[in-house]
């Protein structure tokens, strides 16, 4: 594995710690470098239109970064057990280790730990990934690893989810996980047309492009609830079992979701009945600075004024003066 396919480089063959997925921290930081240009920009805009400029740039990059992040992560479904189970094949040997589930929209990844890390002579501490995306083969990923002779607790978990296994759970993970990757692209998208509408003081198309992004975060969340709710087969290590849950990703996907719904709302909801205090949270109040002007009108016989000056003077203020002749 390399760099570029979203793994550490320094990646040592069968035996391997968790790897550190290079592909989210990209656009994390890519998204931190813009949010920090933001904050260097920051002093030069007046007035507190400054705090709600600042708060939108944030709630907008933070919405943009998971958006696009949860389609990498793998712990939308994750699960731990701490068992003693036989460790290789032809081997009465056993070894107590922690065994991990990582199930993303793409695949899963399965972590063996030892209890201690050294037992038996080796070093145990393996991550395996297992694809089921529609460009990759799962049973022949499964097989590599058989010819690899990868510990029997990942082999156990990984033929679970094989397409011959008896628990068919593996259409559904791969059905489910593929939709639901493509509908979180289209809320990317939504999401940018939101970011333009509203940086042209298109406010209200703003506000339905956010809620259309709600929608399509919230439907990949039903559609990988879908996957998750199938009848599984236990994963039964000796008297203990390896059981999974809800994780990160899927929350903070929710919490997204959410987020893009009450601020779609919000914009909808302020645009029909206050929209002054809309404009205002937008910078777009435009009264503040026409009373600035009109509120320090000059006369022509200031040195500093000129008939430009005396014509904005309001109507309301103009009296007539009537001129002796010395």
């Amino acid at each position: 594995m390399t760099l570029w396919n979203g793994s550490y480089p320094f990646y040592s063959g069968a035996n391997a710690s968790f790897p550190f997925d290079t592909t989210w921290a990209v656009i994390i930081t890519v998204f931190l470098s813009i949010l920090a240009t933001f904050i260097i920009i920051l002093p030069g805009i007046r007035g507190r239109g400054r705090l709600f400029w600042f708060l939108r740039m944030v709630m907008g990059l933070f919405m943009g970064a998971v958006v696009l992040t949860i389609q990498f992560t793998r712990d939308w479904e994750t699960g731990w057990v701490q068992a003693n189970t036989s460790y290789k094949s032809f081997s009465r040997a056993v070894v107590n280790v922690d065994i991990g589930v990582h199930i993303g929209l793409e695949g899963v990844n399965i972590t063996l730990k030892g209890n201690p890390v050294n037992q038996i002579n080796e070093t145990i501490n393996y991550n395996e990934h297992f694809s089921w995306s529609f460009d990759s083969n799962y049973d022949r990923s499964y097989s590599e690893g058989l010819q690899k002779g990868l510990p029997n607790p990942i082999l156990y978990v990984a033929e679970k989810f094989t397409s011959q296994s008896p628990c068919a759970v593996h259409r559904q993970y791969r059905i489910s996980g593929h939709y639901a990757s493509a509908t979180l692209w289209l809320a990317f998208c939504t999401w940018l047309i939101s970011i333009l509408l509203f940086s042209m003081s298109v406010l209200l198309h703003g506000g339905y492009m956010l809620l259309l992004t709600a929608t399509l975060i919230l439907f990949s969340l039903l559609l990988f609830f879908t996957a998750r709710n199938t009848p599984k087969c236990p994963i039964q290590f000796g008297p203990v079992s390896l059981k999974t849950d809800y994780g990160e990703s899927f929350w903070l996907t929710l919490v997204t979701g959410l987020l893009c719904l009450l601020l779609g709302l919000g914009v909808v909801i302020l645009n029909s009945m206050e929209p002054e205090k809309l404009k205002l949270i937008f910078n777009l109040d435009k009264r503040k600075g026409a009373e600035e002007v009109w509120e320090k009108p000059c006369l022509l016989a200031e040195p500093r004024c000129s008939v430009q000056d005396v014509l904005m003077v309001p109507p309301d203020e103009i009296f007539e003066v009537t001129a002796t002749h010395l």
